[in-house]
């Protein structure tokens, strides 16, 4: 319950000009039910309220309050009330920058349009008690607004299903170069952005230590110790019980992982839930119906052991790193390039061209030259290469005569 706590003044904190006044632990009831509470704790609640005459919300930290509760409850206190859902809502409504991210927001608000449209009109009847039509039309106020909103649903998931389209076109165009792309990811605020920054050296990335910093998939070159060229994926982080329409509202951005060649699981190892947290992120992997080979060469990454004196990694697989600090970083680029060539099947090898045939051109239109080692003597260069399987069966073809190391 104090990690719970901890965790739910955290998001509060990520709201500018929000600030926590007050916290206190109190055993929830089914949140179904129209009150949250036993009678005695709700009135402790109250009280407590009361007493603070600077406080204009309550944040309880449940996945979903009823539109029910929340009226009786606003009614009984006196000022706004939000669960989980509509907190985490308004962090991604402040952070989103893409137009993609903005329409998946605003798909993810319509159920809770819907429900407060189910307030108002209950409200609306209550006080009229008399003709529920509009003006004749033969459709109700409910009806009329419930109408408005599955338009405007259908709108959003087109706009979405159009940028969908076009982010595959961007990936087909990638296929094509066949640069291998690694999706970073985790539990939010566990380093994803800092250790992308560290392994490409991309000034431009400003970490921030908040939750839900990035919520737009961002794509950053880097190298691997071979000199091969490699993007990278900052996705966004996860959360423990983030309110499952969520998840599917962001699922587009998501969908990105499942075309990756590798998956780099980031975790803060400081983090006194870092064993729940892998899980939440592990399940939420499993949710996205990723294919198996990416799940099971999946790199592990045990990051801010700059915080913990003499720190040997918990599982054998994984690796220890201090995305702040550099430590570990030369580990890790060997490891993604090892799992990077398994999975592409590119192989990494020197060959014999002779420079007056067209070797040496074939070789740079069709796999990845790293180093050009020319013998003046013979008229011969040692060409070190990155190259997928079908093209080094075509140059094996074309060149039977060439040697190769």
């Amino acid at each position: 319950a104090e990690l719970q706590i901890a965790e739910a003044v955290a998001l509060v904190d990520t709201i500018q000009n929000w600030t926590v006044l007050d916290k206190i632990i109190i055993p929830t009831k089914n949140p179904d039910k129209k009150f949250i509470f036993g009678k005695g704790n709700f009135q402790v609640l109250t009280e407590k309220i009361k007493k603070l005459p600077h406080v204009t919300a309550v944040f309880l930290n449940v996945e979903r309050i009823s539109s029910l509760t929340k009226k009786e409850l606003e009614d009984a206190w006196g000022v706004k009330v939000f669960d989980r859902y509509t907190v985490v809502l308004h962090i991604f409504r402040c952070n989103a920058r893409t137009k993609e991210a903005k329409l998946q927001i605003a798909l993810a608000e319509i159920p809770l349009l819907r429900s407060n449209l189910k307030n108002e009109v209950s409200q609306l009847d209550q006080q009229r008690g008399g003709s529920r039509y509009i003006m004749g039309s033969g459709e109700t106020f409910m009806e009329t607004q419930n109408r408005i909103l599955k338009e405007k649903e259908l709108k959003i998931r087109n706009a979405l299903e159009k940028l969908r389209r076009k982010r595959s076109l961007l990936r087909t165009q990638r296929r094509k170069r066949e640069f291998p792309i690694i999706s970073v990811m985790g539990y939010t605020n566990c380093g994803k952005t800092t250790l992308i920054k560290a392994l490409t050296g991309e000034a431009g990335l400003q970490p921030r230590d908040q939750l839900f910093a990035t919520l737009d998939i961002t794509a950053h070159a880097g190298y691997l110790p071979s000199h091969m060229a490699v993007i990278y994926i900052d996705t966004i982080g996860f959360l423990t019980d983030l309110p499952h329409n969520l998840v599917e509202s962001f699922s587009a951005t998501l969908e990105e992982v499942a075309y990756s060649d590798l998956i780099v699981h980031v975790r803060d190892i400081t983090h006194p839930e870092t064993i729940l947290q892998k899980a939440t992120v592990l399940s939420v992997l499993k949710n996205l119906n990723l294919p198996s080979h990416l799940l099971d060469s999946m790199v592990e990454v045990q990051n801010k052991v700059d915080l913990i004196e003499r720190y040997k990694p918990t599982e054998e697989s994984a690796l220890a790193v201090s995305a702040l600090h550099g430590h570990g970083l030369e580990e890790l680029k060997e490891e993604i390039e090892k799992k990077i060539l398994t999975a592409t099947g590119k192989k990494i090898l020197t060959v014999n061209v002779n420079l007056e045939g067209p070797q040496l051109s074939w070789l740079y239109k069709e796999a990845t030259v790293q180093e050009v080692e020319v013998m003046p003597e013979d008229g011969t260069a040692r060409v070190k290469v990155i190259i997928g399987n079908s093209a080094f069966g075509r140059y094996k073809n074309l060149f039977p005569n060439s040697k190769i190391f």
